[in-house]
């Protein structure tokens, strides 16, 4: 499997890139001997984590010596994940966030060159190259989906604690017990109704494909943003409007 072009950059700011090789793991850490080193950011660990490249299963980040983790797409880490094109990465449960791209995100960013800079011969129609070919398959998760067998794609917002109500209700009528010791009772009341509405507010995105046979693929996302950017491409890539609902 050959190693596709890609880099990280910095979220905070996109100016500041780091090239990946395939042939040299990318170390990242507060320490100066790692290849990324990021000495003046919160929440990075001495040795934090490494982005590799593996011939099976493609680029990879992995979790090194960090003392408070490393989180892919809102999610941590504990050995090593697959990168997908945009996945962002976050050192530490508030540290700074490293975004994957691939080598077409990558190309679709560069600047135009100017018109004295790419003017060159007339060319003969019959030498003109053939424009590039659609990709012939897309990964979601771990999976591998064809284009051709993609019907439609979408992003979901659902809540990640749907019963969390029920039990608030719960807990709420349970306490009432505890009335007539009002120094446990509305303590008790008071933190019921906090957990709701903490965990009543967090909600988990997930890319749904639906394929022409019927079946529906899935791959949840902590952050929308990400999920409707995964979602856009994939609706260019089957033909259809990419900013539709």
């Amino acid at each position: 499997m050959s190693a596709p072009a890609a880099r990280l950059v910095l979220a905070a700011d996109r100016r500041k890139v780091a090239p990946l090789d395939p042939a040299k793991p990318l170390t990242i850490g507060r320490a100066a001997s790692n290849s990324l080193c990021l000495a003046n950011l919160e929440g990075v660990s001495e040795h934090h984590a490494v982005v590799r490249f593996s011939r099976s299963q493609g680029w990879l980040v992995c979790n090194w010596q960090s003392n408070d983790g490393t989180f892919l797409e809102g999610r941590q880490v504990h050995q090593c994940k697959r990168l997908e094109n945009g996945d962002e990465i976050r050192l530490g449960r508030s540290g700074p966030v490293l975004v994957f791209e691939s080598a077409v995100a990558v190309e679709a960013k560069a600047p135009p060159a100017t018109a004295a800079a790419t003017a060159k011969p007339p060319v003969a129609p019959a030498a003109t190259a053939p424009p590039a070919a659609p990709p012939r398959s897309i990964s979601v998760g771990e999976q591998h989906v064809a284009v051709a067998e993609i019907r439609s794609a979408a992003v979901q917002s659902l809540p990640l604690h749907p019963h969390i109500f029920s039990w608030w209700l719960l807990l709420c009528l349970g306490g009432l017990l505890l009335l007539p010791f009002p120094l446990v009772f509305w303590p008790l009341q008071a933190g019921a109704l906090a957990g709701w509405i903490l965990l009543g507010s967090r909600k988990q995105h997930q890319l749904v494909l639906v394929l022409r046979d019927g079946r529906a693929v899935r791959h949840g996302f902590a952050n929308r943003r990400t999920a409707l950017a995964h979602r856009n491409g994939i609706r260019q890539a089957i033909g259809q409007d990419a900013t539709s609902a």
